[in-house]
């Protein structure tokens, strides 16, 4: 019969429990592997965050943005037609950097976006979105001055865009953004009234409810890396992708390009087209569809051509108007590194999701983020988040 010492049964005990340990912390790292690729809609559980006041008595603040790499400033545009430079710590005004004059403000209209040059430093130029004095949609460069950094020189103004806009006044889009392509980005809405009456989204030649991409020295089409879909067509020279509604905000990630499109009466949405290229000659659906529900025709309409929001919300308990934002790629919240945030204006929620092969995960809403009327988000030199708030707030997400 085969038999063991005392010590031996001693130095096989702590085998066994050793042996044991292993196997139950190899058990609980297949557990967790399992848990890594679920979807459930919450965030960290240690994760909250707040806003923290920079400012608070701006004129209508529309959006926040900063030269790549600036860690000294903020640049927050009043929709009357001023931007002003605030000192990113303190929130005190350092200057007027820029004063528009002859511009159509008020509603939807006014001063609505800003983009530094990606060679800001080295250039001096930046571009931004207005409605000038008669509605027109308007893209323009100007230069900083030669002699104060904080301060824009008027008269350099050139115009690269204008698209009429006579009719009605809201849905004008605003957004400015370069892509990764070194290509200008400007979102226009459909024209206005409602259910887009001209069908103006659908219709390549008109540039109202698209996504133009230009060229930031000519205002011509972007020839960088690709032309535009539509150049050798026929269709409109500088449409990069269309079927949108009023695109109030969008921004790139990557290559990855996000889309906060504002809703007719029932729903808003979120899309998001991936990879190298992101939107060329994509449809969005508007007016056929309002997120991915048919709008106009009311049935069979859509023929499997239009590309679907990949996260979209309806107006039950008030919700009336998406707040594109940001993925974060700041330093200050690692925990939520390449999280999407977005808002609505008359609710005023702040949500998020990340975006992975197709899906929106991890789908949360932020309660100490809500304000009220948030207009934009913003990012400043270093990819940090902000919040404007119509009433004149600039705000910065941090850590609670």
């Amino acid at each position: 019969m085969w038999s063991i010492s005392q010590s031996e049964q001693g130095l096989t005990m702590k085998k066994l429990i050793l042996w044991t340990t292993l196997w139950v912390c190899f058990i609980s790292l297949l557990a967790a592997c399992g848990r890594e690729g679920d979807t459930q809609n919450t965030a960290p559980a240690s994760t909250t965050l707040k806003l923290q006041t920079i400012a608070s008595n701006l004129n209508s603040p529309v959006f926040l943005t900063a030269p790549r790499g600036d860690a000294n400033r903020l640049f927050v545009l009043e929709q009357g037609g001023t931007i002003r430079v605030l000192d990113r710590t303190t929130g005190n005004m350092l200057s007027t950097f820029l004063t528009l004059s002859g511009i159509t403000s008020g509603g939807e209209r006014g001063l609505l976006g800003l983009a530094f040059d990606p060679n800001y430093n080295a250039n001096g130029r930046f571009y931004i979105h207005y409605t000038d004095a008669n509605g027109a949609i308007t893209v323009a460069r100007f230069v900083v001055s030669s002699t104060n950094a904080n301060v824009a020189e008027p008269a350099s103004q050139v115009i690269l865009v204008s698209i009429p806009h006579p009719t009605f006044a809201n849905h004008n889009g605003g957004m400015l953004a370069f892509g990764p392509d070194g290509c200008l980005y400007a979102a226009v809405g459909d024209g206005g009234s409602s259910g887009d009456p001209n069908n103006n989204a659908q219709n390549l030649a008109s540039r109202l409810g698209k996504l133009l991409r230009i060229d930031p020295n000519t205002g011509a089409a972007c020839t960088s890396g690709t032309l535009n879909p539509f150049v050798l067509s026929g269709g409109g020279q500088l449409i990069w992708s269309y079927g949108l509604r009023n695109p109030w905000r969008f921004s790139f990630d990557g290559d990855d390009l996000y889309i906060g499109d504002v809703g007719q009466g029932a729903r808003e949405e979120i899309t998001v087209s991936a990879g190298p290229n992101a939107g060329r000659g994509l449809n969005y659906g508007w007016r056929l569809m309002e997120g991915s529900a048919c709008f106009n025709p009311a049935t069979n309409c859509n023929n499997g051509t239009l590309t679907l929001p990949i996260v979209e919300y309806t107006h039950d308990n008030g919700a009336c108007s998406v707040t594109g934002g940001y993925v974060y790629r700041g330093q200050a919240i690692p925990v939520v590194q390449g999280t999407y945030f977005y808002a609505d204006f008359c609710v005023g929620f702040v949500r998020s999701f990340r975006f992975n092969n197709g899906s929106a995960l991890e789908q949360t809403e932020w309660p100490l983020l809500a304000a009220p009327s948030i207009t934009s988000f913003g990012q400043d030199g270093s990819g940090e988040l902000y919040i404007l708030t119509q009433g004149g707030n600039v705000s910065r997400v941090v850590p609670n």
